[in-house]
């Protein structure tokens, strides 16, 4: 059967609530990104889907039943903290993240099932929540629970996870800290500087996984030049392991001006790596490559940077 070749990208008012009040994290992130997204008429050339929603059952392949349960509570009570300080509860929220995990979920069946090749879910990737808490404006783990999915329902045993966001995705990282099956790579400013102080170069995997996860922390005020430099490094990982299925946590708060993060890349780091792993992708996973928007707090960064992953994925050749 001929694989597609369809970019697809999801928008929606639902998809678009997961957010806060008076917050880094607000609801008008997704629209400075289709506004740009329309400016360099890209929104013709991509498939555009819309969002679904997980059920209780999806979202606890990667969270506790009590955890759950507690946001269901929070949400209908519509205050209160879901962690330490940082995510705050509103009338809603636990619906608003069943949205990002269901809109996941989606993507990643309907790649899996060759309707589309390469994706894209803008307000996703919220890769701080851990199985049993919220944090750094996370409630629910959507690439956790995608991997769970591809591992569970499609059997691979070699799922990459690649993440560029500013802040270390340890919501990923330690709950599959000893699963050889996930191929995790991290790029992130150094967590001795920055939340959320981890992801440090020594950190490279446990047990049956040890050597399978590659942290490479930066320091604050790195650019794009110390990006392209260690990207090399990334690609060549990758292809030691030959992952049939690529996750893309393309987080915009690496982009110089961003308010929480110290790091000096343009939108050509973004354009690189998502370039670089969609040539990986093509050669090992049959062109399947999952890319989520993960942070950013400075909208036109994120309109800069997400549009520069759609571009590559539009542009970079499909076998």
């Amino acid at each position: 059967m001929a694989r597609s070749r369809t970019v697809a990208v999801y928008t929606g008012e639902e998809l678009g609530r997961y957010g806060f009040e008076d917050h880094p994290f607000g609801e008008n992130r997704i629209h400075a990104f289709w506004d740009e997204m329309h400016i360099r008429h890209f929104d013709y050339q991509v498939r555009v889907l819309h969002p679904a929603t997980a059920t209780e059952e999806q979202i606890r392949l990667f969270h506790t039943s009590k955890y759950v349960e507690k946001v269901k509570t929070y949400s209908e009570v519509g205050e209160g903290l879901l962690d330490y300080g940082d995510t705050p509860a509103y009338k809603g929220v636990f619906e608003d993240a069943a949205v990002v995990v269901g809109t996941v979920i989606d993507a990643t069946h309907r790649i899996m099932t060759n309707e589309v090749r390469r994706a894209f879910v803008p307000i996703a990737g919220l890769h701080h929540s851990m199985p049993d808490t919220a944090s750094g404006f996370c409630v629910f783990n959507d690439a956790g629970v995608a991997i769970k999915i591809l591992q569970q329902e499609y059997g691979l045993e070699r799922i990459a996870y690649v993440d560029i966001d500013a802040h270390h995705g340890d919501g990923v990282f330690y709950p599959f800290e000893s699963d050889p099956t996930v191929i995790f790579a991290d790029i992130h400013e150094d967590g001795r500087y920055n939340f959320p102080q981890s992801g440090f170069s020594h950190e490279v995997g446990k047990g049956p996984a040890k050597g399978r996860k590659l942290n490479i922390p930066l320091l604050p005020l790195s650019a794009d030049d110390d990006f392209m430099m260690m990207w090399d490094k990334v690609e060549g990982f990758l292809r030691q392991w030959e992952p049939q299925f690529v996750i893309m946590n393309c987080g915009a708060d690496g982009l110089d001006g961003d308010p929480l993060a110290h790091l000096h890349y343009t939108a050509r780091a973004h354009s690189r790596a998502a370039r670089g792993l969609c040539q990986i992708a093509e050669e090992f996973a049959e062109g399947r490559i999952l890319a989520v928007g993960g942070g950013g707090y400075e909208l036109r960064n994120v309109a800069k940077a997400w549009t520069a992953v759609v571009d590559s994925f539009l542009e970079t050749p499909m076998r």
